[in-house]
């Protein structure tokens, strides 16, 4: 059995209306811990995950028995989008809670000139997009295409890939990923 520990711990942080910042703030941590362990790209050991829980507080028992209830919402409002992004990529996600969720669907907006970075991004699942607006250059292993409004994409998550705005207008794309990934 998997638990979904990231998903876990931001579904309790919400839920105790703490931010990111508070809750690093209160268990000795950097916010960017608190981050990539909700993302889910670190796994924190016991230790470390004690004095997280410690910051809620909640204790390493009632974290794992804890079963909150998956969302029930289906409709959201444009301003309901939450903004999981920083910098020049907005990432605008449907739904603040995934917990329980295979899908993940994120409103995406590429400032020129923006990246996901050098280092390509791996992970499990698969994700897709479509380009509403703008030129979207997409590298998926060692293959490279310039995406304009309508083109799309589609692939296994593992294989390694990058994202990058081209040209002098911002691109906008909605995307799906399985499972959540942000």
């Amino acid at each position: 059995m998997s638990v979904d520990i990231g998903n876990r711990l931001r579904h309790l942080r919400l839920a105790h209306n703490l931010s990111q910042r508070e809750l690093a703030k209160r268990a000795g941590v950097t916010n960017s811990t608190i981050s990539l362990i909700e993302s889910n790209s670190a796994n924190p050991s016991v230790g470390a995950l004690k004095r997280i829980l410690d910051g809620i507080p909640i204790g390493l028992a009632e974290f794992f028995a804890f079963e909150p209830e998956a969302p029930k919402k289906a409709f959201y409002a444009a301003e309901e989008l939450v903004e999981i992004g920083k910098g020049p990529i907005s990432y605008r996600q449907i739904g603040e809670n995934l917990f329980a969720r295979s899908l993940q669907i994120l409103k995406e907006c590429y400032q020129p000139g923006a990246d996901t970075g050098k280092v390509p991004l791996v992970h499990e699942g698969e994700e897709g997009g479509i380009v509403l607006t703008g030129r979207l250059e997409v590298t998926v292993d060692d293959e490279r295409r310039i995406l304009g409004p309508g083109d799309a994409y589609y692939f296994e998550s593992r294989r390694p890939h990058r994202f990058r705005c081209v040209g002098p207008y911002p691109c906008e794309v909605i995307s799906a990923c399985t499972p959540p990934s942000f």
